[in-house]
């Protein structure tokens, strides 16, 4: 297992931490890391290009002349491709470039990554990576403390507000979560740095041998026991339909008693 040094914001040493071997040394495949960096660009393409068809542009469309008789090619609209400010034939059209790329190979593209880091010693993983102030001032002092490095990519866990504006308004500087990590970033910066939090997630969630929770079988399921008011709504119906009697039997005249 590879073993790092983790250092504070001042870039002085304050212990050791040791890395997964199957995430920060495993070997680099390069073809990984071009698939997932060309499925990112494509992710993040807007696709809005777009020309004006024959029936688009502007213009009559009414014939310019008559088909015969003036010596002049034919010619039906004043709109058509062949000639200046009219249509575009097969021009391009609104579109979506992205396409799903199987997650194992965004993950050991993601692994490979961060191996090629560690190995050309442009990781750094430090204790606490918090800032005191908001300023943009202070997180170039702490960069240059830490490698010198004007481009880097910080990724640390946790809402951290002051790091997130200090870090929005430096050109080569990005921040992003252990979650959302992508390859392209991690290539793209010269400096890597973590925090310890970061490294106990990617390591967690980049376990190649991670095992799913296994879910104990449940043999029976006792049936839910009926509500109250299922039970009271016969005897409400039966007192409703006998109401309607009792009026008719109220109702009837009472019998003549015969004459004395």
């Amino acid at each position: 297992m590879p073993v790092v040094d983790v250092v504070n914001l001042d870039g002085k040493k304050v212990g050791q931490v040791e890395l997964a071997d199957a995430i920060f040394g495993a070997k680099v495949n390069r073809h990984l890391l071009h698939e997932a960096t060309r499925w990112y660009q494509r992710e993040i393409r807007s696709g809005t290009h777009k020309t004006k068809d024959k029936s688009e542009v502007s213009g009559a469309g009414r014939k310019l002349w008559r088909q015969k008789g003036t010596g002049r090619a034919r010619v039906g609209s004043i709109r058509s491709p062949l000639w200046r400010h009219g249509g575009t034939v097969h021009g391009p059209k609104p579109r979506d470039y992205s396409y799903a790329l199987p997650k194992k190979m965004l993950l050991g593209a993601l692994r490979s990554a961060l191996s090629a880091k560690l190995a050309e010693q442009k990781l750094t993983v430090v204790d606490v990576l918090e800032l005191e102030t908001h300023k943009t001032k202070g997180l170039r002092e702490t960069l240059g403390k830490l490698n010198g490095s004007k481009s880097a990519l910080l990724v640390s866990h946790g809402q951290n507000r002051n790091l997130e504006l200090a870090s929005r308004n430096l050109e080569g500087v990005k921040l992003a979560a252990p979650h959302v990590l992508q390859v392209y970033d991690v290539l793209k910066h010269d400096l890597l740095v973590l925090s310890k939090d970061a490294v106990t997630r990617l390591s967690h969630t980049l376990d190649p041998e991670k095992r799913p929770v296994v879910v104990p079988d449940v043999e029976t399921i006792a049936p839910a026991a009926a509500p109250a008011k299922a039970a009271a709504a016969p005897k409400a119906a039966v007192a409703k339909k006998a109401k309607p009697a009792a009026k008719k039997a109220a109702k009837k005249p009472a019998k003549k008693k015969g004459k004395e």
